[in-house]
């Protein structure tokens, strides 16, 4: 597995990107991947996080009701986040920003559209905000999130995923394993919360911002053991998921 430096310098040149973090996804929901709702507070973490630095993205399934990937038209699935249905909400303790963006994708009722990038303003907004990393995370592994990291290694992004904010579907076993193997193979890094400098080491306020995000950040060693303890369990899904 490529990972990055042991810490992560973070600049206004990154986003986030929390893929489909959906009630139908999450267990009772019509669709749900299991355990998906085990990664929402690892993903609150990375939001406070990454937020005093990066922008962030949050994608959504956002289907009409006879789209394609349901199975009463051919597809797959059964029927999952319907348009401003409660199944299409994000998960209530999302804490996403009051900036962040939200991307719907797969509109169009004859197109499937797993990759968050897939026929919507996702590159061109990066790339108005001057975004050369994206650093993504979310449900499902196997699919959407695998088809976003894809597409953005694709599109010339340099792509982090994020194994311990992951969650897979394994609708064949070992799907998402796969999945995890195959981004690698085609470029993505990855990391997890270790890999993160504390929120108290990131500065907020700084003038033009980028001078201190490039000097070292020589308290987060020290306070490295504190934090793995405080995170403990999120700490073992890297390529599980």
């Amino acid at each position: 597995m490529i990972r990055l430096e042991k810490e992560i310098s973070l600049s206004k040149t990154d986003a986030l990107i929390i893929v489909d973090v959906q009630m139908d996804f999450l267990p009772g929901g019509a669709l749900p991947v299991p355990e998906g709702d085990q990664i929402v507070p690892v993903l609150n973490e990375y939001i406070d996080l990454l937020k005093r630095k990066a922008k962030t993205y949050a994608t959504r399934d956002w289907h009409p009701p006879n789209h394609v990937s349901f199975k009463a038209q051919g597809g797959p699935w059964p029927p999952h986040c319907l348009q401003d249905s409660e199944g299409a909400k994000f998960h209530p303790d999302l804490k996403l920003p009051k900036d962040a963006t939200i991307i719907s994708k797969a509109l169009d009722p004859k197109r499937e559209s797993y990759s968050g990038f897939d026929n919507t303003d996702l590159a061109n907004d990066l790339r108005l905000n001057g975004v050369s990393r994206i650093f993504v995370c979310g449900l499902a592994t196997d699919y959407c999130v695998k088809n976003t990291v894809l597409d953005g290694l694709a599109l010339g992004f340099d792509v982090v995923l994020l194994t311990d904010a992951i969650r897979g579907i394994n609708v064949n076993p070992s799907d998402a394993e796969k999945a995890v193997e195959a981004m690698i193979l085609r470029g993505a890094k990855t990391a997890t919360l270790e890999d993160f400098p504390e929120p108290a080491d990131i500065p907020a306020g700084e003038p033009e911002g980028e001078a201190i995000a490039e000097k070292p950040l020589v308290k987060a060693y020290k306070k490295k053991k504190a934090r793995l303890r405080s995170r403990g369990p999120y700490r073992k899904a890297r390529v599980e998921q």
